[in-house]
């Protein structure tokens, strides 16, 4: 693993890709949640991301318990409870930067099991972008809910246990790993669905999905999960946690901006300082070195003229 904070040139595209497909993303839940239940929608992502591609690509070497862990972690409990939060009151573009609370989790979960000690400037960075959720927390009502705001910070828990049971498979297919915790997560979300959708909203959804269902299911599954999860894991996989986790912060730019072109979502004042906060936070995180020079340089210029 390189452990350097800045990523490669390369790298860096490739995390800014990342960025752009996850932030989009909500657009495509909201879409799809207007034509099937949540539960339904999770299982159908869930179901058509690992198949047929487990045909093709092999497990991943690893204990079978860690794989499955991991697909109810990062796909069943996460997705889950996400598509939920949106489908009870929490608008995409809200949820896409509540759901970046999963930065926090991952940044003290990866210090509690991997040793990962976050610098003074990434806890602060965290807490400046922690301000922006407290701003969120502190508009409920209209577009945010309380079960809806709640739903979607456990789910961003989830995601980043996920993180950490990425890092523990250290799968060599990143993308081989994606399909197979698909898999894993397929069976139970298709149980909660027939439990709590019911069969006959089940036939009634399928009956009745339009072109517009169909686009947004193959955006979550094919852009989203293979393409998305494929480079997350292998930008994982290469550079320590805190490095590639903050670049999340930015989902939310992006989640915004697509909602209010393609769903008309208001963006408030509120919204915007709430949008500001958590990029500060992710300046702090992303440019922790030039930052640090720039603080020394100006140290040594003191001393210089001190000297004179």
């Amino acid at each position: 693993m390189n452990t350097a904070v800045n990523l490669s040139p390369k790298h860096l595209l490739l995390a800014l890709l990342i960025v752009v497909i996850w932030g989009t993303n909500f657009v495509a839940i909201a879409l799809g949640l207007k034509e099937m239940p949540p539960f339904l929608f999770c299982a159908f992502r869930f179901g058509f991301s690992a198949l047929p591609f487990v045909f093709f690509l092999p497990r991943p070497q690893a204990p079978l318990k860690y794989i499955i862990a991991f697909g109810v972690f990062n796909f069943a409990l996460q997705f889950g409870l996400l598509f939920t939060g949106i489908h009870l009151g929490l608008s995409p573009g809200l949820a896409s930067l509540v759901i970046q609370v999963q930065v926090f989790f991952s940044i003290g979960l990866a210090f509690l099991f991997f040793k990962e000690k976050p610098s003074f400037l990434k806890v602060l960075g965290s807490l400046i972008s922690f301000l922006g959720i407290v701003i969120v927390a502190s508009n409920i009502g209209g577009d945010v809910t309380i079960i809806g705001l709640t739903l979607t910070i456990c789910a961003a828990l989830a995601w980043s246990s996920g993180n950490l049971i990425t890092k523990k498979i250290n799968a060599q297919s990143p993308l081989s790993l994606v399909v197979w915790g698909n898999l894993a997560a397929f069976p139970f979300m298709a149980l909660a669905s027939f439990f709590i959708d019911r069969p006959n909203a089940i036939a009634s959804s399928i009956q009745n999905i339009s072109w517009i269902g169909i686009a947004a299911l193959a955006y979550v599954v094919y852009m989203s999960t293979h393409l998305g999860y494929g480079l997350w894991g292998f930008l994982l996989k290469t550079y320590s946690t805190s490095a590639v986790v903050p670049f999340t912060f930015l989902i939310p730019v992006v989640g915004f901006i697509s909602s209010v072109f393609f769903l008309r979502e208001e963006f408030t004042v509120w919204k915007f300082w709430a949008s500001f906060l958590i990029l500060a936070g992710l300046v702090f995180n992303l440019f922790e070195k030039k930052i640090l020079k720039c603080i020394r340089m100006n140290k040594l210029n003191k001393r210089i003229k001190s000297l004179k």
